[in-house]
């Protein structure tokens, strides 16, 4: 049924025989109807624009979310999140990459980095090991950048024996652009 679709919407200039002739021409060529075809296994999930979701989403795999999310973000640590311009987030974002262009209200966690693109509103906590902000991005709160580099070995042993290792580094932000 698909295939008739794709007849349809092709002009018909010609008589119906070359019109089944062009269409099984056509089917051949275009790479998207080849059933051999592999699917990409790192397309992102999507929330889009007119979704609107209350409570935790979590998996394992990227996400887009351009829709209203109310509650929590815990995806895993292979994970990559990006909130859409059109994105509001009211809620705590886990994962290993946190791209912002939209709105986010709550704490990020970024394990490798954070992005926040000039559209960017954020009124909350980040935390992370790179931190890219563009001129324009707005942000409200604290930054800890963790650098997951030991200092010595009298700072390693006092890491280690607390639990983490790394320096952590805390950067109070104040309301206003990131060009302030």
């Amino acid at each position: 049924m698909w295939k008739k679709e794709e007849v349809k919407s092709q002009p018909a200039t010609d008589n119906s025989a070359s019109a089944g002739n062009s269409a099984s021409a056509t089917s051949i060529s275009n790479p998207k109807s080849d059933a051999a075809a592999p699917l990409s296994t790192n397309a992102a999930a999507c929330i889009s624009q007119g979704i609107r979701i209350k409570g935790e989403v979590s998996g394992s795999e990227d996400l887009f979310v351009d829709g209203y999310v109310e509650g929590k973000l815990n995806l895993s640590d292979t994970c990559c999140v990006t909130i859409g311009p059109n994105g509001e987030v009211k809620a705590d974002i886990f994962a290993r990459e946190v791209i912002v262009r939209g709105r986010v209200d709550g704490k990020i966690v970024g394990r490798e980095k954070i992005q926040l693109w000039s559209t960017a509103n954020i009124a909350g906590d980040l935390r992370t090991e790179r931190l890219t902000i563009e001129d324009g991005a707005v942000l409200r709160g604290r930054v800890e950048i963790e650098t997951g580099r030991p200092l010595g070995k009298n700072v390693e042993a006092r890491g280690a024996a607390a639990g983490a290792v790394g320096k952590v580094a805390s950067i109070p932000a104040s309301s206003g652009s990131a060009a302030n």
